[in-house]
């Protein structure tokens, strides 16, 4: 899973089959593509580019519009972005969200769980709005986590507009990528860590 998380950090595009075949010839994994599915989606990513039907939302979740399509991002506290990514460790894994402006690219919150649940991200926000005030839109994907009754219940009761990432918007939270690769890169794998 570490492998898989350096190469995809670098490579993002790297699909299923691409990753099979890059740790067999790399690194002489005898690995296939079932593996390789059944880690991408407890690691839940998936390579960026045009899936098949894409097109037809998730009939469990409700679908919030992209906000951010031609706004001018003019100062702090206007937009915040959120998202959760995958920690390496030495032994097992961890995930980590964070919340950044997208003005400042300031992180306003982050913090580390062992579970991806809807209410380790609503008490994210909660702290990160209690921290640092009330922002006008939050962005963020169309994760489970996000999309969850609790999560927009909170959001609707702070009183910020909900936006998030739709078709073809693959570099909507380009800005909090791009904490994550430095994270990794800087941090993580050159030190990884023994504990949580």
């Amino acid at each position: 899973m570490e492998l898989i998380d350096k190469k995809y950090t670098q490579k993002p595009f790297m699909e299923v089959p691409r990753m099979t075949e890059c740790l067999r010839k790399d690194k002489n994994y005898n690995v296939n593509i079932k593996r390789i599915e059944r880690l991408y989606k407890l690691m839940y990513i998936q390579a960026i580019g045009p899936k098949p039907n894409t097109s037809k939302p998730s009939k469990e979740h409700k679908v919030y519009p992209y906000l951010l399509r031609g706004l001018e991002i003019t100062r702090a506290n206007q937009v915040w972005g959120g998202d959760i990514t995958y920690i390496p460790m030495k032994t097992g894994y961890m995930y980590v969200m964070a919340i950044i402006d997208l003005y400042s690219r300031y992180a306003v919150n982050w913090s580390v769980s062992n579970s991806m649940d809807a209410q380790w991200c609503t008490n994210d926000l909660e702290d990160a709005i209690e921290m640092h005030g009330t922002p006008e839109i939050l962005n963020t994907d169309q994760g489970s986590q996000f999309t969850s009754d609790i999560f927009v219940q909170a959001v609707e009761e702070q009183g910020l507009q909900l936006s998030m990432d739709g078709n073809g918007r693959a570099i909507d939270n380009i800005f909090i990528e791009r904490l994550w690769r430095s994270m990794k890169y800087e941090h993580v794998y050159p030190n990884p860590a023994d504990t949580v």
